[in-house]
């Protein structure tokens, strides 16, 4: 156990997390995610898990220690309904407030296509597969930095 980490960052993730440099994406993915298949194709080459919590709280851990690469674009996607792309599930309505929370503002998430979610996924420093069900629990996260100002040694 360490202090001032969330107690669900496992090792693995928190060492791809520090690993990862400025630009690079993770994609955060629920269980019916072809995660196993999809990771082996990323940078980290598998699949990291944090199993046993939905998508929100598995953001929430990440954004506890990630810099999100937000002030030039948004930096958050999130996996688009088939036939709806605007329609926002609750499971992404979730996952917004707790980007807003760490953010400290509206932050809102860019929307990608099913398919295009799974190519761009493939191109990811690593996948993360959480333990959340609902359906479009699919996320990409784009690293930023950390002004130096921020930096504690």
């Amino acid at each position: 156990m360490l202090k001032n980490i969330d107690p669900t960052l496992n090792a693995d993730v928190l060492h791809a997390l520090h690993s990862m440099g400025h630009g690079d994406t993770l994609a955060l993915v629920d269980t019916n995610f072809p995660a196993d298949a999809v990771a082996r194709q990323t940078v980290l080459g598998k699949l990291l898990r944090t199993d046993n919590i939905s998508a929100a709280r598995a953001m929430r851990a990440i954004l506890s220690v990630l810099p999100l690469d937000t002030p030039l674009q948004p930096s958050v996607g999130r996996m688009e309904v088939i036939g709806k792309p605007e329609e926002i599930p609750l499971v992404q309505q979730d996952v917004q407030a707790e980007i807003d929370a760490v953010e400290g503002k509206s932050a809102p998430m860019y929307g990608i296509e099913r398919f295009a979610f799974y190519e761009e996924a493939k191109k990811a420093y690593c996948v993360i597969a959480t333990g959340e069900t609902r359906f479009y629990g699919c996320f990409l996260l784009t690293k930023g930095v950390i002004p130096p100002e921020q930096v504690r040694l």
